[in-house]
């Protein structure tokens, strides 16, 4: 089992940044991909960064070059970085963890088993 616990979220006005945090615990050793994710309000969830063991990253296209991805192993800990925040990234946002290891890993929500109870991001306008 992996829990996932994530902070940083807030509301900001449109150009702002935050820097969410995904605190993991638990047999982490279980899994080589972490993800980012976000849902608003009557939408599908969306992945929207990747990062694997490795540290290597993948982003979806809405955030990349806004968005960065990153994972402090010795503290068992994933952040993202979200600059030149705008409202449509208004979401709740979930870090996740994949069941197993993965050869490629994306932030397609498929082999995406534990996921945290989510931090609430706001952008105004």
């Amino acid at each position: 089992q992996v829990q996932l616990a994530e902070s940083g979220g807030g509301s900001v006005q449109s150009g702002g940044s935050l820097r969410l945090s995904c605190a993991a615990s638990g047999h982490t050793y279980s899994s080589n991909c972490m993800g980012w994710f976000r849902q608003a309000p009557g939408k599908e969830r969306e992945g929207i960064a990747a990062i694997d063991s490795d540290g290597s990253t993948s982003y979806a296209d809405s955030v990349k070059d806004r968005f960065t991805i990153s994972q402090d192993n010795a503290k068992n800990t994933l952040y993202l970085q979200m600059n030149n925040l705008k409202p449509e990234d208004t979401a709740m946002y979930y870090c996740a963890a994949t069941y197993g290891w993965l050869l490629v890993c994306t932030s397609d929500p498929g082999p995406f088993g534990y996921w945290g109870q989510g931090t609430q991001v706001t952008v105004s306008s």
